[in-house]
């Protein structure tokens, strides 16, 4: 669903850059609690930092799949749902910003002017709609592992169809040519709540099998454990509550790090190999606006003289190689990208809340004056 240049206007476009510089501004703030780590209330939050620019890679990799889902149509992950779940709802903008950001200034997919379009509809809209969903049905479901992995299948198929309704108001204020904004909606709508179907399915296999292995390292699992259970005279009851509370298992040093490698090498051969099959036809947004002709007056991308444009090494002929390469590249220099900026925030956020750091500022502060 990357909108490319042309399809919004310029006044609406500023105003989505605005919203969406916004939003990530917020999250900002919001990721460095969900990366802090720093109480109980957070625990876990120190695990968060290194998968979450690896979730972020995972991201890139899996749209590069596009999966058929119409006759003449393909859709891709949009993984709002899928990084609000694993890392968090603020860290999840993040993560879908920094795989956008990518995608559009080393790919040339999804326009430049049309960045902030691209933040908020993919990034914001279906990050927010997916996690509120995923909360409210954990709430009212039973503590388990199935419940967070089919609240997770549910979330996500809600949050594909969300963006694109999100997009067709955004038309509907800035397109830039006159189709029937009726037909517009019906056609996103249909279209995207299939491909809600292939997100559903990729987040919930995802997010279950990183339950199976680590149900630690999943944000949205975090306080869901099932209370123990004792049968007293032939009944399941509920386990007293302990007089008084045990200290934290140490799972804070467990390794990440077989997980961290899992993922990178399924993000590098998803990206690297298994893309070369991706089904070749236009994503939803491509084929709606191909049929109403809302793609009029599109305009060429900002970088499509890229060396890597479409997704392909220039100079290099064979379309395996050429689209094999451009795969890993992306996924090496979005794990990058992602895990300097996610590990920059824990750093601030532990150095905000570091008792003997806020300290040593307070002396310095006060030097001066008993001088």
């Amino acid at each position: 669903m990357h909108v490319p240049d042309g399809f919004i206007n310029a006044p609406v476009s500023a105003v989505t850059g605005v919203i969406a510089a916004g939003a990530v501004a917020v999250s900002l703030r919001g990721a460095r609690r969900e990366l802090g780590g720093t109480s109980r209330s957070e625990s876990g939050g120190e695990r968060t930092a290194p998968l979450a620019g690896l979730v972020a890679a995972f991201i890139f990799a899996v749209q590069m799949l596009n999966f058929p889902v119409a006759a003449g149509t393909s859709g891709h992950l949009l993984g709002g749902a899928l990084a609000a779940i694993l890392v968090g709802p603020y860290t999840g903008v993040l993560c879908v910003s920094v795989v956008l950001l990518m995608q559009g200034v080393l790919f040339a997919d999804g326009g430049l002017t049309a960045l902030g379009v691209n933040i908020t509809d993919m990034a914001v809209v279906t990050t927010v709609v997916a996690y509120l969903t995923f909360r409210g049905l954990v709430k009212v479901l039973p503590r388990s592992r199935r419940s967070i992995t089919a609240s997770s299948f549910v979330a996500a198929l809600i949050s594909v169809p969300a963006a694109a309704v999100a997009f067709t108001f955004l038309y509907a204020l800035g397109g830039t040519t006159d189709v029937s904004i009726g037909k517009v909606a019906t056609a996103m709508v249909g279209v995207h709540v299939l491909i809600g179907i292939g997100e559903a399915a990729i987040t919930a296999l995802t997010v279950g099998a990183v339950i199976a292995v680590r149900p630690d390292l999943v944000y949205g699992a975090r306080g869901l454990t099932q209370k123990l259970k004792l049968r007293v005279g032939g009944e399941l009851v509920d386990a007293p509550e302990p007089a008084e509370e045990p200290a934290p298992a140490p799972v804070a040093a467990r390794s990440h790090r077989k997980v961290w490698i899992a993922g990178l090498v399924t993000s590098l051969v998803l990206a690297g190999f298994v893309s070369f099959y991706a089904s070749a036809n236009p994503d939803g947004l491509e084929k709606v606006a191909a049929d109403k002709g809302i793609d009029k007056k599109a305009e060429e991308h900002a970088t499509s003289d890229s060396p890597l444009a479409d997704y392909g090494v220039k100079d290099i002929t064979d379309a395996r190689l050429s689209g094999g390469l451009a795969g890993v590249i992306g996924v090496g220099v979005t794990v990058v990208a992602g895990s300097a900026v996610f590990w920059a925030l824990r750093r601030r956020r532990s150095t905000d809340t570091d008792p003997a750091s806020t300290a040593s500022v307070s002396e310095t502060s006060e030097t001066p004056e008993k001088a």
